[in-house]
């Protein structure tokens, strides 16, 4: 009898220090992404514009002229909206950003002790695989949780030109589209595709930093070299993941574009459709428009990683 407190002790210090461990990398991955998402909405912005200008009605009608250029872009939302136009829907990017980078660290953790473990010096490329996999399955169950957000996020940062805004504040985007002809399941027209994406996506981002951070001798220094050398393994993991997964974010960019519409305005019927027009009638290229932007952009998801590291390694030291 003398045991079983000690026992019960032991099971609530370590459900305790779970909890605690949780909250830590929720919090971590929450701050780190609202900072880095901030700084870089102006690039983000840009990017949304000119990947889902050709499924826009503005430019589709001939009312607004296309973007020719990331230059021209920025040049023009400054002229004809104002230089606070470029943070325009990052209030709600960074509402669905905090809860979505924070489950995606918190529960990337808590899924990969799930898998085997495997040495990475033994066994490198099964530490990978695992590590690829727990990223991936954390980015798909933390974006079913959000989605809504991120679709009011493309309205919302759509707008083109300087006439009336479509929506004019994540409420009414979030309403309008609900009750608009597609009912409360517009507000996740192209989540197909975003699945499909997020998978590779997040797990190249997660799994390959998890595992090449490891082999960087100053992994350890939270000094400026460490800072530099975690900052420079982030950036190339990160424009490797955007890369690999940018196909299926167009795709769901372009379908978002057309929810609040009655399905005979539809411009594609869904996923293999929107592939099948997009590469038909813009070629490949029309596949990755704002790419050059967004490997720009993806200097704050290194950041993120960077900073979820440095800012954890800070609470876990106070």
């Amino acid at each position: 009898s003398a045991l079983a407190p000690q026992a019960g002790n032991g099971a609530t210090m370590s459900t305790s220090d779970g909890m605690g461990s949780f909250l830590r990398d929720f919090l971590s991955g929450g701050v780190a992404g609202a900072i880095a998402k901030t700084a870089t909405a102006p690039i983000e912005r840009v990017k949304l514009l000119i990947q889902t200008q050709d499924s826009n009605p503005a430019v589709t009608s001939g009312k607004v002229q296309r973007y020719t250029s990331m230059t021209d872009c920025a040049v023009r939302v400054y002229k004809e909206q104002g230089a606070l136009a470029f943070w325009r829907g990052n209030l709600v990017n960074v509402l669905r950003y905090f809860p979505t980078q924070a489950f995606n660290f918190a529960f990337k953790d808590s899924i990969k002790a799930v898998f085997p473990k495997y040495d990475k010096n033994e066994a490198f490329m099964s530490y990978l695989a695992v590590n690829v996999a727990s990223g991936g399955f954390a980015g798909a169950s933390s974006l079913l949780l959000v989605y809504p957000l991120d679709y009011a996020r493309t309205r919302l940062a759509a707008d083109m030109g300087s006439g009336e805004r479509r929506f004019n504040g994540i409420v009414h985007c979030l309403v309008d589209t609900a009750r608009g002809p597609s009912g409360p399941l517009g507000l996740y027209n192209g989540f197909g595709a975003s699945v499909v994406g997020i998978i590779p996506y997040r797990g190249v981002y997660f799994g390959l930093f998890d595992s090449v951070k490891t082999l960087n001798p100053f992994e350890n220094d939270h000094g400026a070299l460490g800072i530099a050398s975690k900052f420079c393994i982030a950036q190339s993991v990160a424009v490797v993941a955007a890369y690999a997964s940018y196909p299926f974010d167009t795709v769901r960019r372009r379908l978002q574009m057309q929810s609040d519409r009655p399905r005979d305005e539809w411009k594609y019927s869904g996923i293999i459709d929107c592939f099948q027009k997009v590469a038909r009638d813009e070629g490949i290229a029309g596949m990755f428009k704002g790419a050059g932007a967004n490997v720009i952009r993806l200097v704050g998801s290194a950041l993120v990683l960077v900073l979820y590291d440095e800012i954890k390694h800070v609470l876990n030291t106070s």
